[in-house]
């Protein structure tokens, strides 16, 4: 899973600007050609959305938005690779995701061998 960090501007509703929609949509038809793109989307900003807590039993629900930035998701991709460096490979020919300083994390998603 590529994850796309969240940024001000995400976090404010403000959309990418038609040149960064045109150039990861290139992006994605590469992904997907590729056979390496399973499934990706953009998430809506933190306001839109609600974080439940577990304590025991107990649940409690807390609505957006959150206030630490740069610990937000603000969408992801489900890659098919072969190792953490073809993800890597195909992550650094990503356009820059919110057109400022910015970040993809890559996590290995658990497969059912991994628990065998």
């Amino acid at each position: 899973m590529v994850i796309v960090k969240a940024s001000t501007d995400s976090e404010a509703d403000i959309l990418p600007t038609e040149q960064l929609l045109a150039e990861m949509g290139q992006y994605n038809e590469e992904l997907v050609k590729a056979g390496v793109m399973l499934a990706g989307d953009g998430l809506k900003a933190s306001k839109h959305g609600a974080r439940v807590h577990f304590s025991g039993d107990r649940r409690t629900v807390v609505d957006g938005p959150f206030t630490e930035t740069k610990e937000l998701v603000a969408g992801y991709w489900i890659w098919q690779v072969s190792s953490l460096e073809e993800a890597i490979e195909w992550a650094k020919r990503c356009p820059n995701p919110t057109g400022e300083e910015s970040a993809l994390e890559i996590r290995p998603v658990f497969e059912e061998e991994d628990f065998a």
